[in-house]
């Protein structure tokens, strides 16, 4: 059985036998507790020797907790949920490290969750593991303590007399002192900061939760007292224009936040009833995403070259297709953002407008007034288009005017939820769309998936069997032993080895066998043999390319893509 550091290093300085350490460490597992409170509550280690143990095993400095004064440690500088779970005190703060007490020093999952939450590093100090509990579960119940007894004492009128101006981006200034909407504000900048896309704010029956998704992983990041769920919720609906008092359905807004001088960044809200409250969900648009320029996104030159030629023609139409979350809007805005020039007409009818783009004639959907988008689509065509932007096409009425303004002289773009290329162009089929239609109007179709982007500072060549690279997809005479995979390391610059996405596409133009194909009914495997005939790598050939280039990790693109 393989030992944690802690474990380890007890036997190598004498202090425990490997078949004890390795019984308690099982009986640790089987009781779900951690190691080091297994090791102290049997007396196979008392926390005196172990500290004295972990301070010359380590070369880190012993520290007697009884000696400082409590009311003098620094507060705020992590959260109390990461001291409570792995028993740790932040001591002081010097220059961008942590002096951290700690009993177990090899505990780097830890380490790791200090480095993510504060963006610091960490110094570690050795200290007694019954003396650290005691502080730590002191200053825990102080902080939960006085966090209900504020929250408890706020009206939500003081909350909401800000929030109710015309724009909240101009009146950020003037924010309240209360708690709750200082905890709001706060969450919304560490996570605008971390470079997350979505928070997550779920209530429980016993705990109230928030997560930050970060390249496409969901964190936690604090766990606030669950007496705030109802007034947080409705600081976020009055701010988002909501309806406070309607808690019984979903319901979607927008609020702005203004992050510097002259940077506004948009935040897209929505609400659902679960069994213990709403949980909120917000989304960061940040428009910049759409100006970075389409290099910026991960296409390779050919995959680049061919959305170039379909985008810049006179009419037809392109699809993005993918899941949710996989950057199909940034894509979209991406090309919009190229053919945005003074002698041409974009519309756009979307549901809602996620991306503010300055040129573009934006149009949110709205069902309850009769504002579809089929009802949109009509009415662009009256309006001189030359782009038309379709959000997405759901039934088989926006379709079927999408691809008339596409055989009219149009350009369309829009998305759609499908796997990949090939078994876009079969859902479109089975939705009722004419062969003759499809064949005549969709000229390319781009499928695509986000994959977590390796960290350069700390990525490390890995060593695979030639047998895994085969089963990966890779042809044999790739592994020619000029490139090597790599692997997450994690470092102080990055999230476990992980900074940024990188995208992984299959762009397959509708070439004429292709069209012959559609035309006589054929399937997506009959489409998908004849792009790859023509050089369209499918997602996973896409993928392994990325892994090639270093880019990102053979375990990333396995998981985010099917073969």
């Amino acid at each position: 059985m393989a030992l944690p550091g802690l474990g380890r290093a007890l036997v190598s300085a004498g202090k425990l036998n490997q078949r004890a350490a390795e019984d308690l460490y099982r009986k640790a597992q089987s009781s779900r507790t951690s190691f080091i409170a297994e090791l102290t509550g049997s007396g196979a280690v008392s926390p005196s020797d172990l500290a004295h143990t972990m301070s010359v095993a380590f070369a880190a400095p012993l520290l007697d907790l009884d000696a400082i004064d409590a009311q003098r440690l620094p507060a705020g500088l992590l959260d109390a949920k990461i001291c409570a779970d792995f028993r740790i005190v932040v001591l002081s703060k010097r220059n961008n490290r942590l002096i951290v007490a700690t009993a177990d020093p090899s505990d780097q999952q830890a380490a790791e969750k200090i480095k993510f939450a504060t963006q610091m590093g960490v110094d570690w100090v050795i200290a007694e593991f019954d003396k650290l509990s005691r502080l730590v579960e002191a200053q825990t119940k102080s902080v939960t303590e006085a966090m209900e007894n504020i929250v408890g004492d706020v009206e939500f009128d003081e909350l909401a007399t800000e929030a109710v101006s015309a724009d909240a981006a101009e009146k950020a200034s003037e924010v309240d002192d209360a708690p709750v909407v200082k905890f709001l504000h706060k969450m919304l900048i560490d996570a605008f900061n971390m470079r997350a896309s979505d928070l997550h704010f779920e209530p429980y029956e016993h705990q109230y939760r928030v997560r930050f998704r970060i390249d496409g992983e969901l964190r936690e990041i604090a766990s606030p007292p669950i007496v705030i769920k109802d007034k947080l919720a409705s600081r976020i609906k009055v701010i988002s224009r909501m309806d406070i008092s309607e808690k019984r359905v979903p319901q979607d807004g927008r609020m702005k936040l203004k992050v510097g001088p002259d940077r506004v960044i948009d935040f897209r809200v929505s609400t659902l009833p679960t069994l213990f409250g709403e949980k909120i969900v917000i989304r960061i648009l940040d428009p910049s995403q759409a100006k970075m320029g389409i290099d910026a996104l991960g296409y390779e030159p050919e995959e680049k070259e061919r959305l170039m030629d379909a985008i810049q023609r006179p009419y037809g139409m392109v699809l993005v297709t993918g899941p949710t979350g996989s950057g199909k809007t940034v894509s979209l805005y991406t090309c919009l953002n190229i053919l945005n020039k003074p002698g041409v007409n974009i519309s756009t009818a979307e549901d809602p407008s996620e991306i503010n783009l300055p040129g573009v004639n934006q149009v949110n959907m709205n069902e309850k007034a009769g504002l579809t988008f089929a009802v949109a689509l009509k009415a662009f065509l009256r309006q001189d288009p030359d782009v038309i932007m379709v959000g997405e096409i759901r039934d088989l009425e926006t379709a079927d005017i999408a691809i008339k303004a596409a055989q009219t002289g149009h350009m369309v773009m829009s998305t759609l939820h499908t796997n990949d290329a090939p078994t876009t162009l079969t859902r479109m089929m089975n939705m009722g769309i004419p062969t003759f239609n499809i064949a005549s109007s969709v000229i390319l179709i781009t499928a695509q998936r986000l994959a977590r982007r390796l960290c350069p500072n700390c990525k490390a060549p890995l060593d695979v069997p030639r047998k895994a690279l085969l089963e990966a997809g890779y042809k044999p005479e790739e592994l020619d032993g000029t490139w090597t995979p790599y692997k997450p390391v994690g470092c102080s610059a990055c999230n476990n080895g992980y900074k940024g996405r990188v995208g992984i596409y299959q762009v397959m133009p509708i070439s004429e066998e292709i069209q012959r194909i559609i035309l006589r009914g054929g399937t997506s495997l009959d489409i998908a043999q004849q792009a790859s005939k023509e050089g369209v790598r499918s997602l996973r050939e896409s993928g392994l390319l990325k892994v090639k280039l270093g880019h990102t990790s053979l375990e990333e693109v396995l998981s985010v893509t099917n073969e």
